[in-house]
């Protein structure tokens, strides 16, 4: 299978998994071992400035006011760990370029820039991401859980969190509650 890196999953209407359901989730990585990706529209009702406090690092944090001022549920693999999916800007400790317009960051100093002159112009923070072993991925594609579009920076970052499962559906094409989730094979 093509690699889906740089694309969105989009959670089948009948995905009733309570903690997938109607998520979208951006794939930063996808070869022959797995898949990595970030949920994109899941805000765990804490502000980017209440985390900054709460890691104690900043004092008094400029007031973040942009779509990523919320921080997300990124996926239920290691919640207690923070990824920052940011447009590309100065390379902090752990960075890692995904594609010429996005960079995914897991270290602390990226944290520290934000709302500052030194942040990223678009960013998302989340705790946690969705992980897929070797294989399985495909097979949950296979078995109609999730569709798949390329990710567009729109839907990233200008979007409402909570139109964007509506807005990525939307992009299909056509009305993905008229899909069937059973799968044939001739």
């Amino acid at each position: 299978m093509e690699s889906l890196q740089n694309h969105f999953l989009i959670a089948m209407p009948s995905l009733k998994d309570t903690f997938f359901e109607r998520s979208v989730i951006y794939i930063c990585e996808h070869d022959e071992k797995g898949a990595m990706g970030i949920m994109i529209n899941r805000p765990i009702g804490i502000e980017v400035n209440e985390l900054l406090l709460q890691m104690q690092l900043k004092e008094e944090p400029e007031l973040i006011t942009s779509l990523g001022s919320k921080v997300l549920i990124g996926g239920p693999v290691t919640p207690e760990r923070g990824f920052v999916l940011h447009t590309p800007q100065s390379t902090w400790n752990n960075s890692q370029s995904l594609t010429d317009e996005l960079m995914l960051t897991t270290s602390r100093d990226v944290l520290s820039a934000l709302g500052s002159d030194t942040a990223p112009e678009q960013f998302i923070v989340a705790l946690g991401y969705a992980g897929w072993s070797r294989d399985q991925l495909e097979q949950e594609l296979a078995e109609n859980t999730w569709l798949s579009i390329p990710a567009t920076a729109e839907l990233l970052f200008s979007t409402e969190y909570e139109d964007r499962w509506q807005r990525a559906t939307e992009s299909l094409g056509f009305d993905i509650w008229q899909l069937s989730n059973q799968t044939g094979h001739a």
